[in-house]
């Protein structure tokens, strides 16, 4: 008997067909049978599913000899089930990687519930996903499993039956089945979570829920839209046979008119002349169902009285108003931004008039992010070393909670923040001030870049047109043209920058001023930021830090996070971080996985680390200052170099272990390869050639040399001789971990990657 039934009708999805199938088949959990519902497709629908039944014995096609819709084919798939638990996968939709081996180890925790809701993400033809946003309900944290009245807001989710797996026992005894018809989810859902003995969930996308440009069922002009009223008859007709699920009428009530609102409200499904015939219905089903207690919302208020009093002519002369009422305020809101626009122009023109000042400073980083990086690092140096320079942070205001006390706080676009800009003398950045900043004779520009050079940069990415889409290549030069100095870590990057940013500034090869920290911070500080964190005394802790994917519309997380802590084992634990362009968590926080994407210092990550797991970030270069094991994941290298372009090929040189697979990764760290001496070998021919100057001092030498005009520094500290504060994982003896167990059944394709 498999573990999962995974049920799968099939009509007019040729073309989604294949990947739908073989994101089943694909699963990391093999334990399944998929059973595919021919429901008498007129396309190619039947072929395709005979073709996968004839090369996995894990697959049984159903062929219906009439069609007879969504709800029955589903049906038919469910007297052919023999798994443990049901799901229902739409055959345009896709489960996501792993999504069943998640899945059955949520049901091993919760003690096999009746049911396991699970969350889903719209993906777009465009290319976007976006998760479900009411993935709140899902958490995991409380008791479990539950019954709906424990958690009663799952049913604020989209009812829908492919986003749950069901105990297959509980739903033969409670004699469910779809209904014909549009929304057969809806007399589905609704009873099974009501009658649910025990319920369980899991904050995990588990399936993308594809949006077509056209085709869609729902999203189809067609009268059987009217369908939802006999669906919502069946669903107050269970509660009516079950009298011990009254105290459910009035939330269902209320979900039934939102519901009906929803049908009403879109342009794309009621023909035009029945739209006021939906309507008419509408309200007597509002009176015929009308149960008070459930609180509605004051903006769905007017929508509940217009279908209460069934106002059809009301609804549509009140859709005009407000269109016409947003018309309006667009129109005076782009009025009022051309005049603030006019009057800050002006106001800049002014104050570029007025005399510098030699004791203010302008920082800012990445746009107008928080207080961090080298120019964060330099900020702090100016208040340390030239304290008779006031120094102000540009940063949206959500953001202002990262800068220092003592530093001025600028929002940019407002008056003070031109104000500093035409007046301060020192200006440093990582990336460019706004593009309508007029340099002034006098002032002083510092650009410290975002670190050691890997991945093409500059004027090298007019070859690289993947990752130069949107580059205004003249814009960029007439920056560089603002530029006196630009900071540099090593020989390597001086060469580059002057080379692919060609300009008349001086390159201050110092070391980087993110890196100094590595060299001051002491094991206390380490200890407490472990602390804060939340990670477990005695942890190895690896820090996972990807960079951005030039060559794809979409970004992917390269590795399972949860499948590689399971087979490593219970001492490990991951600090995720995503790029700032990845488009949000790399994995949810959750056992062993800590989301640290949002962080505010990643030299603070660093530092709380035992090893740093990435692939071509330039973050590796600052991580190779505090001397701790990294492993390169490099997976992709042929499309990233095809794409973006690299000066060096990292495979030759690397700073550490090298893995080109999940399993080959967990390998190494599994057999103490990670910490080896040969990495350590590596480690040290990577430092001697990035990490020259990098001995805690990069900052305090930039300000002598900007500010206080000093050409000779003391001299820097050979590697040899520094001594950055150890890991916690540095006395271990040996790795946590001498062996791993092989994984379990037939090797499949995500476990090969």
């Amino acid at each position: 008997m498999p573990r999962f039934s995974v049920i799968v009708p099939a009509y007019n999805v040729q073309a989604y067909l294949h990947e739908c199938l073989e994101s089943v088949l694909t699963q990391s959990c093999p334990d399944l049978e998929l059973i595919a519902v021919d429901d008498c497709s007129p396309d190619a629908c039947g072929a395709i599913i005979d073709e996968f039944a004839g090369r996995d014995t894990r697959v049984r096609a159903v062929h219906l000899t009439e069609n007879q819709g969504l709800g029955p084919a589903r049906n038919a798939g469910v007297a052919q089930a023999t798994g443990d638990y049901l799901i229902f996968l739409d055959s345009d939709d896709t489960l996501t990687p792993d999504a069943l081996r998640a899945i059955a180890d949520r049901l091993k925790e919760t003690g096999e519930p009746d049911v396991l809701v699970y969350d889903y993400a719209r993906t777009y033809w465009t290319g976007e996903t976006i998760r479900n946003q009411a993935a709140a309900q899902l958490t995991e944290e409380g008791p479990a499993p539950f019954r709906l009245a424990d958690r009663p807001g799952l049913l604020r989710m989209l009812m829908v039956a492919w986003n749950k797996a069901y105990r297959r026992d509980f739903v033969e005894e409670e004699g469910f089945a779809f209904p014909s018809g549009y929304y057969e989810d809806t007399p589905w859902t609704y009873p099974v979570l009501m009658a649910a003995e025990s319920i369980a969930t899991l904050d995990r996308v588990c399936v993308h829920y594809r949006q077509r440009r056209r085709g869609g069922i729902l999203g189809t002009v067609s009268p059987r839209h009217f369908d939802i009223f006999e669906q919502y008859d069946r669903v107050f007709a269970y509660v009516d046979r079950h009298p011990e699920l009254a105290r459910w009428r009035p939330l269902l009530f209320r979900r039934m008119v939102d519901h009906l609102v929803v049908v009403f409200s879109r342009r794309d499904r009621l023909p035009r002349r029945s739209r006021a015939e939906f309507l008419r219905r509408a309200r007597t089903y509002y009176r015929r169902y009308r149960t008070p207690g459930a609180p509605v919302p004051p903006r769905a208020r007017v929508h509940h009285t217009l279908v209460r009093l069934g106002l059809h002519r009301t609804y549509g002369a009140l859709r005009l108003t407000a269109a016409l009422a947003r018309r309006t305020a667009k129109l005076a809101d782009r009025l009022l931004k051309g005049l603030r626009a006019t009057a800050l122009r002006l106001h800049y023109r002014v104050q570029r008039r007025l005399p510098l000042r030699a004791d203010r400073a302008v920082f800012a980083a990445h746009g107008t992010g928080g207080h961090g990086g080298d120019p964060g690092a330099l900020e702090q140096a100016f208040r340390t070393h030239v304290p008779h320079i006031r120094t102000a942070w540009v940063a949206d205001a959500e953001q202002h909670h990262t800068v220092p006390a003592g530093t001025r706080r600028l929002r940019p676009g407002t008056a003070a923040y031109w104000t500093a800009l035409a007046r301060s003398k020192y200006l440093v950045h990582n990336a460019a001030f706004d593009r309508r900043l007029v340099k002034r004779r006098g002032q002083v520009l510092v650009q410290t870049r975002h670190g050691t050079p890997l991945k093409h940069m500059g004027l090298d990415l007019r070859e690289r047109p993947a990752a130069a889409a949107g580059v205004d290549f003249d814009a960029l030069l007439d920056d560089v043209d603002k530029w006196d100095y630009v900071l540099s870590a090593n020989r390597h990057s001086t060469l580059t920058w002057e080379r692919v940013y060609p300009g008349g500034y001086t390159a201050l090869e110092y070391g980087s001023p993110r890196g100094d920290v590595f060299q001051q911070a002491t094991s206390a500080d380490v200890s407490r930021i472990r602390e804060s964190l939340g990670i477990p005394e005695g942890a190895v802790v690896i820090l996972y830090a990807p960079t951005h994917r030039d060559y794809r519309r979409t970004q992917r997380t390269a590795l399972d996070l949860h499948r590689v802590l399971r087979r490593l084992g219970p001492r490990f634990v991951v600090l995720a971080r995503a790029h700032r362009l990845h488009g949000g968590p790399l994995a949810p926080t959750a056992g062993q996985v800590i989301d640290v994407t949002d962080h505010p210092s990643v030299e603070s990550l660093c530092l709380a680390s035992d090893a740093l797991v990435t692939d071509y970030s330039s973050i590796m270069f600052d991580y190779a200052n505090l001397d701790r094991p990294i492993v390169i994941h490099a997976e992709d290298w042929e499309a990233y170099e095809a794409a973006r372009g690299t000066y060096f090929d990292l495979r030759s040189f690397p700073p550490g272990a090298v893995s080109r697979s999940e399993d080959e990764l967990i390998d190494i760290f599994a057999t103490g390869h990670w910490r080896g001496s040969r990495s350590a070998q590596l480690r040290s021919a990577f430092r001697e050639r990035f990490c020259p100057h990098d001995d805690g001092r990069a900052a305090e030498r930039v300000v002598r040399h900007v500010v206080l005009g000093e050409k000779n520094h003391p001299p820097v500290v050979p590697l040899g001789k520094r001594h950055p504060v150890p890991s916690p994982a540095a006395g271990l003896a040996h790795s946590p971990l001498a062996t791993v167990p092989p994984p379990t059944g037939p090797l499949t394709v995500t476990d090969s990657h």
